[in-house]
């Protein structure tokens, strides 16, 4: 009896585990939507430096060069928050 019990928890667990770990289509999905988004981040820093810097017209483009820097960090700690939240 004991063994029918056990063999049974055994399935049981077994059976279950494959429902919990996401499909391949959904590691995809997931993994392109964060490279959007990092990309998406960066692009409008560089555009948002780029922008104030023809308004002010600097010589120098410290602007484009800040506000990529800081875009590609956000970017970073955005990927990162994500990844450890939806483990």
């Amino acid at each position: 009896m004991d063994k029918q019990k056990q063999q049974t928890n055994k399935n049981e667990i077994n059976s279950s585990s494959p429902k919990n770990k996401p499909s391949g289509l959904e590691n995809y999905a997931r993994y392109t939507s964060v490279a959007i988004q990092m990309g998406v981040i960066i692009a409008a820093g560089v555009y948002g430096g780029t922008k104030l810097d023809e308004w002010i017209k600097w010589e120098v483009p410290v602007f484009t060069v800040v506000l990529s820097l800081l875009s590609v960090a956000v970017a970073i700690y955005l990927v990162i928050k994500d990844l450890i939240k939806k483990k």
